[in-house]
């Protein structure tokens, strides 16, 4: 999980800034003022109606001008402007392949390239690319370097961290304009599974425990769509095996997670069986989105009324009330026309158990025609 290197004394220069610049307030004004900026935005406001997402940016220009109001402080002022900044520019970057799929490879960047995991990423990262996927990693060395180089410059994105140590960028992205150094890990970690289709890991430290734990809360939490997780190891490797039994024994054992939750991802020592794995998961399943509290899976092939029932009754247990219904394009979905095409599943989902709701993917991705 490395990045660009930084000089160490640049990094402590800027801790002991910014912990100066976080106790000292910004020359604060009166609510009166604050208020009377604001009003004095409403021209801008007006002509930012008239845009395309105008009415979002006013917002972010009223929030900003609240901070003035809040009397927050220089230091939490440089947080959010900066935040917001790497946020724009890494969009920007990413905009252009929105509709290409993307898997973000995370492991070791310690990996030394005789090792087989380092073989692995390599196979798994030219396999990708050769199946019109792009392929992201944190654009340091090791696995990262190894899922770069397998893959190629083309499709490949970098998401670097500025940290005081580890080592540099690897020579696949650097200096390619897909490249993107960070400064914050939240944004990072955001950017990482906002653009991601799919997540390959493989052995690694704490950062990438941190990377897979964190993808497997959001989707069984439902903060982020479903998409396939594959961990995967050299051949006869015990790594993830061992990280399962804990799971089993310390979490699943005491009921701290739900038998479906080991849905959620693939254990293989295969990189091709890792690949099929991936691809399988869009083979018929497309995306999904909610209106209201109504869940839309939208798939390639439309299912029959027999296998819409028979869906129903295996699950129905996250099925709210009513049933699954087939239907075309709904309202809230015109803003999306390039997706019209697809077939629509519908039904009132209870929000709980994703780790079902995965199962209910997998079954129709293997649903005959």
């Amino acid at each position: 999980m490395s990045g660009t290197v930084i000089k160490e004394s640049d990094s402590i220069e800027n801790n002991i800034e910014e912990s100066q610049e976080s106790s000292e307030a910004v020359h604060s004004v009166s609510r009166e003022e604050a208020d009377a900026l604001v009003v004095a935005a409403r021209a801008l406001y007006e002509e930012l109606k008239r845009v395309p997402e105008g009415d979002m940016v006013t917002e972010i220009i009223e929030n900003s001008l609240k901070l003035l109001r809040d009397k927050t402080t220089r230091g939490d002022v440089k947080l959010i402007n900066k935040s917001m900044r790497e946020l724009r520019y890494a969009l920007n970057i990413f905009s252009p392949y929105r509709d290409v799929r993307k898997v973000s490879i995370f492991g070791s960047a310690r990996t030394p390239e005789s090792h087989p995991d380092y073989t692995g990423a390599a196979d798994f990262g030219k396999q990708m690319a050769n199946s019109g996927w792009m392929v992201i990693t944190g654009a340091g060395g090791g696995i990262m370097a190894a899922g770069h180089g397998g893959a190629g410059a083309e499709p490949s994105f970098g998401l670097a961290i500025r940290l005081p140590f580890e080592q540099s960028t690897n020579r696949f992205i650097e200096n390619d304009p897909k490249l993107i150094n960070f400064k914050y890990f939240f944004t990072r970690k955001l950017m990482f599974v906002r653009s991601s289709d799919a997540i390959a890991l493989f052995p690694g430290g704490f950062g990438t425990m941190d990377e897979g734990f964190e993808v497997l809360t959001l989707i069984q939490t439902g903060k982020s769509v479903p998409m396939p997780i594959v961990m995967i190891d050299e051949k006869g490797g015990d790594f993830w095996k061992s990280w399962e039994k804990y799971l089993v024994k310390m979490l699943l054992a005491r009921k701290l997670i739900n038998p479906e939750d080991l849905h959620l991802y693939k254990i293989t020592d295969s990189v091709e069986e890792a690949v099929a794995e991936v691809c399988k998961f869009y083979s018929n399943y497309h995306s999904l989105r909610y209106s209201r509290d109504e869940l839309i899976l939208r798939v390639n092939r439309r299912p029959s009324d027999a296998q819409i029932a028979r869906l129903s009754e295996q699950f129905r247990e996250i099925i709210v009330r009513g049933t699954m219904k087939v239907s075309g394009p709904l309202g809230i979905e015109r803003d999306e026309p390039s997706l019209s095409h697809l077939h629509r599943i519908t039904f009132h989902f209870n929000k709980r158990e994703n780790g079902k709701l995965r199962m209910l993917i997998d079954e129709l991705n293997i649903m005959e025609t």
